[in-house]
């Protein structure tokens, strides 16, 4: 058992027969009474995003996970393939339960996949991923007095905000926690 004033973002637990990741914290004291904890989770198997409030002192159920290396193989549409990089195995998770962190894997991506009791259930991405630049606005000419920046679209359809310099054809680098522009590579 954990207590729900150790949950921090990332971490995992069971409740109820499900099994939640912690996306987001929040630790309330009023005044008077006992302390509240607010959590955003998302279930790991239906990729669905609750919020739950928990009093101070309660606890939930601690998990063992384990972790592979495996790389990203392709997509049907509906369901993500993964290859084992030891054992050669194709683990495969639902676009759902992935959520956004779809638009951040490209072909022959490293991710460690966390797996519960041999069932696949999440990834955990690199830090920061480098992806090409599909499709830029053009640049204003003399539109340099503040830092100005444009949207432009990726090769795996993610839409990011980067300086004006950046053209279509570029790679650059993206923040896979905050999906921000980086630099240009």
């Amino acid at each position: 058992m954990i207590d729900v004033n150790e949950l921090r973002k990332g971490v995992t637990f069971e409740l109820d027969g499900s099994i939640y990741k912690v996306l987001e914290y929040d630790h309330h004291k009023p005044g008077r009474g006992k302390a509240t904890i607010r959590v955003d989770v998302r279930d790991l198997r239906t990729g669905t995003r609750l919020k739950k409030k928990f009093n101070s002192g309660d606890t939930v159920q601690d998990i063992r996970l384990t972790f592979r290396n495996v790389k990203y193989m392709y997509n049907d549409g509906e369901m993500y393939y993964f290859m084992d990089v030891e054992t050669y195995e194709q683990p495969a998770l639902k676009g759902e339960v992935l959520g956004e962190t779809t638009q951040f894997l490209t072909d022959e991506m490293e991710v460690k996949l966390t797996f519960f009791n041999d069932e696949p259930l999440d990834i955990d991405l690199p830090t920061a991923v480098d992806q090409k630049v599909v499709r830029a606005d053009p640049s204003v000419r003399g539109d340099t007095a503040t830092s100005v920046t444009k949207a432009v679209t990726t090769s795996t359809g993610l839409e990011v905000f980067v300086p004006n310099f950046v053209e279509a054809g570029d790679t650059i680098r993206i923040d896979t926690r905050t999906g921000e522009y980086i630099t240009r590579v």
